[in-house]
């Protein structure tokens, strides 16, 4: 946290200081538009907001929002972190996922309360738990406004499912894995039919929908110990995962690389783990050309979350109030609604989820799916997995191991031991 201090100064020694502070703090007020005042919006992957950014500002004269994004989490992660420990560069609002969240809750100073901003108010527009999620233990300081909540589905190719022979309507496909074991079979079914497509894209994708229905915790208890080798739910998804892989089922592909974007265009896999927010990376990647031939079905096993986020205000901003005010509308009903018909970043208030314009919007790119009853059918009935402070870049290694298994770089036993030692070098 920057603190600023101020002093009786000259008046030509107090225009330097507000020069120097607009040049290190998150927003700033345009000199060339007296008045003019610009929030920077810090995210990263796709949030769905232009429409809504257009709005605010139309609302708001004198107000310009700048989103600054960063395309994947793990590549913004270390620079939120950076701009949070040097107490500059964070910009007016920061976008947290709930992967990372539980180790910026450890430093509640660094941010706004937004409780002293009048959103207190608001928590009857979200779901209990996820308004629980941003709040200190006990109970004074609100760090985040919720977003969405990461609502699970499965894509698949209908295309493709028609080649080997398998059922396209999503109905019927759903009932091919009430399971994971079921999801296996059908796996073997496909890979029987000589495609010359694989079943699913990266064996990571498949473990984080397997582990995030497991039970209550992953990598560490709500304690914060670390319990990788610990928690029985783990190797379990690692262990179904594994014979996946043996089956032969995974496309060996790095999730968010350039062959995993360029194999959802080239039909390179026929099914892939998506919750609700991933079917706006499906269409950007697929492109115009695939319409209607990905569509969306039930999740194997039983619902999970698996993602959502957060919005919050660094104390390093110079416009907090104006700040927290567009969090407020950004997270709004209306704002939550916009995103998910704009990106489908399913809404974690309960009053847009119960919305018409949620409940039955359907997707034309993925063949008129109704993914508002697709994803609002069990979301209400979800409660979080906790994820302790280094639950993302865990993830990471433990997903680089099974990449290292399909690609015949490490046996599965070798793989795991180095998953288990890398996390316990990590929080060392």
């Amino acid at each position: 946290m920057v603190v600023r201090p101020r002093r009786a100064l000259l008046a030509a020694t107090l225009l330097s200081a507000l020069v120097a502070t607009t040049a290190c703090g998150g927003g700033n007020t345009d000199s060339a538009s007296p008045g003019n005042t610009t929030l920077i919006v810090k995210t990263f992957s796709q949030f769905g907001y232009q429409e809504l950014y257009q709005q605010y500002e139309a609302s708001h004269p004198g107000i310009t929002i700048k989103e600054e994004n960063i395309g994947k989490l793990g590549d913004y992660l270390p620079k939120l972190q950076q701009w949070m420990t040097t107490g500059s560069g964070a910009g007016d609002v920061v976008a947290l996922e709930e992967a990372i969240l539980v180790q910026f809750m450890a430093k509640p100073d660094q941010f706004v309360n937004l409780l002293d901003h009048g959103a207190g108010e608001l928590k009857p527009n979200f779901l209990e738990w996820k308004w629980k999620q941003a709040m200190t233990a006990d109970g004074s300081k609100l760090i985040g406004l919720g977003t969405d909540v990461g609502a699970q589905g499965m894509c698949y190719r209908t295309d493709l499912f028609a080649k080997a022979g398998l059922p396209t309507d999503r109905e019927q496909v759903g009932k091919l894995w009430p399971s994971w074991e079921d999801y296996l079979a059908t796996g073997k079914r496909f890979a029987a039919a000589g495609t010359g497509a694989r079943f699913y894209d990266s064996s990571d994708n498949v473990y984080l929908n397997i582990l995030m229905q497991q039970g209550d915790h992953t990598y560490y208890d709500t304690a914060n110990n670390l319990v990788i080798d610990r928690n029985p739910a783990v190797k379990t998804a690692w262990d179904k995962t594994i014979t996946m892989i043996k089956a032969g089922l995974s496309a060996n592909i790095e999730p968010f690389s350039p062959q995993w974007n360029a194999g959802f265009k080239n039909g390179t896999f026929s099914t892939i783990p998506c919750p609700s927010w991933m079917l706006a990376t499906i269409e950007k990647q697929a492109g115009p050309e695939n319409v209607g031939k990905w569509d969306v079905a039930r999740v194997p096993g039983s619902g999970a979350v698996r993602g959502g986020s957060f919005l919050a205000v660094p104390k390093q901003s110079t416009h907090q109030k104006e700040a927290a005010e567009l969090v407020k509308f950004l997270t709004s009903t209306k704002g939550q609604t916009a995103a998910f018909k704009a990106k489908n970043n399913f809404p974690s208030s309960p009053q847009a989820i119960d919305d018409p314009a949620v409940q039955g919007f359907t997707n034309a790119y993925f063949n008129n799916a109704p993914v508002g009853k697709i994803f609002g059918d069990s979301v209400k009935a979800l409660r979080p997995v906790y994820l302790g402070p280094n639950n993302n870049p865990i993830g990471d290694r433990v997903g680089n191991a099974l990449l290292a298994v399909e690609q015949g770089k490490l046996q599965p036993d070798e793989a795991w031991n180095k998953a288990v030692d890398d996390a316990k070098r990590l929080v060392k």
